[in-house]
């Protein structure tokens, strides 16, 4: 995406970076700003042989059959999604009251402290710092607030279609008065699912407590008569920002081009976390916890890490044995005066590249 040509701004590349089913967070704005690229597809037919043109008919009908059986395939594992969400459920309540010390595992109190530690502190917070999406949104000052995070939910929707998530929080947070905080993801199921919009939950913050903004306090110029600091109020990076969704204006005419491409960025990410929540937090919420899922999935990453340092560093020996070998040539020359075999005539160095 990110290009400027009109030709190549079309709904395969805005969708690229998604998964399938619901993962293609398509603004509804964006999909109606796109329809007038649709017609220069219809130059391709209009340009082919009457033979031609049959074959891509005969193939674009095949292409109905299959969009009508792969149609059945996402209601039929909706239904079997369904079924096993409901069989998920028990154990996400006995993961609940594990971590949150409701109830005690058998052999769990064994050792004896000056302070009780119930559950599995911090479980949720660190799940979440775990994987690489959401620790990019997760700032120090968030992690006070996350420690309060009690459990994450996710069910679908259907009126309109779509997904929830709710994040239940320990009343005893000091910093919103909000014991559920949530999301709502609203899809549009055409051709392909569109992501209409994202709808949050609005924070009510306690006094002072506020993450997804900072004041600033600045001094008054000299000899200026008013004496009191000067705030400000600023926004800021936030776990939090994520209930404050970007939207899209009512009117389409409001977007041009590149605002079109901006908000479409902001949604896919909006929609990444989202998603990332939903379908690997939730799910293997322990696993993130331990850090064994960021290895399973991150894994091979280090490993290509390791082996491209473990290659810079045979370049890097390489290097030093061509500076060894260049001193010992500079040594030949001053005794002998004669170049070795390979470089310039009588003892000169062949001239070297300059930069350009």
């Amino acid at each position: 995406m990110g290009s400027n040509n009109k030709d190549s701004f079309n709904v395969a590349d805005l969708g690229s970076a998604l998964n399938a089913e619901d993962r293609a967070g398509l603004v509804n704005a964006l999909k109606d700003k796109l329809q007038d690229l649709t017609g220069k597809h219809s130059d391709v037919l209009e340009n082919l042989s009457p033979d031609v043109r049959k074959r891509v008919d005969t193939l674009r009908d095949i292409q109905a059959q299959h969009d009508e059986l792969e149609s059945k395939f996402f209601e039929e594992r909706a239904v079997l999604e369904a079924k096993y969400q409901k069989l998920y459920q028990p154990l996400y309540t006995k993961r609940f009251e594990i971590v949150n010390g409701d109830v005690e595992v058998e052999g769990g109190e064994t050792e004896k402290s000056d302070q009780e530690e119930k559950g599995v502190p911090d479980f949720w917070l660190t799940a979440m710092k775990n994987n690489e999406v959401l620790a990019e949104e997760i700032s120090e000052r968030d992690e006070g607030a996350l420690k309060f995070l009690k459990d994450i939910k996710w069910f679908r929707i259907e009126n309109p279609k779509g997904f929830k998530l709710e994040f239940y929080f320990d009343t005893a947070n000091p910093y919103f008065k909000n014991a559920v905080l949530t999301k709502t993801y609203h899809m549009i199921d055409e051709d392909e699912p569109i992501l209409e919009k994202a709808i949050g939950t609005e924070i009510e913050w306690l006094p002072g407590k506020c993450l997804t903004q900072k004041i600033l306090k600045k001094k008054p110029k000299k000899g200026s008569k008013n004496t009191k600091p000067i705030t400000k109020t600023e926004q800021c990076e936030s776990f939090f920002n994520f209930f404050s969704p970007p939207q899209v204006p009512d009117d389409d005419d409001d977007i041009d081009e590149d605002a079109a491409e901006e908000l479409q960025n902001l949604m896919e990410h909006d929609y990444d976390i989202g998603s990332t929540i939903r379908d690997k937090i939730i799910p293997h919420a322990v696993s993130w916890f331990t850090g064994e899922a960021a290895q399973d999935e991150y894994g091979d990453i280090d490993d290509h890490e390791d082996d491209i340092d473990e290659d810079d560093e045979e370049d890097e020996d390489e290097d030093d044995d061509d500076e060894d070998d260049e001193e010992e040539t500079k040594t030949s020359k001053k005794k002998t005066g004669r170049a070795p075999a390979g470089e310039g005539p009588q003892g000169e160095r062949p001239p070297e590249c300059k930069p350009q």
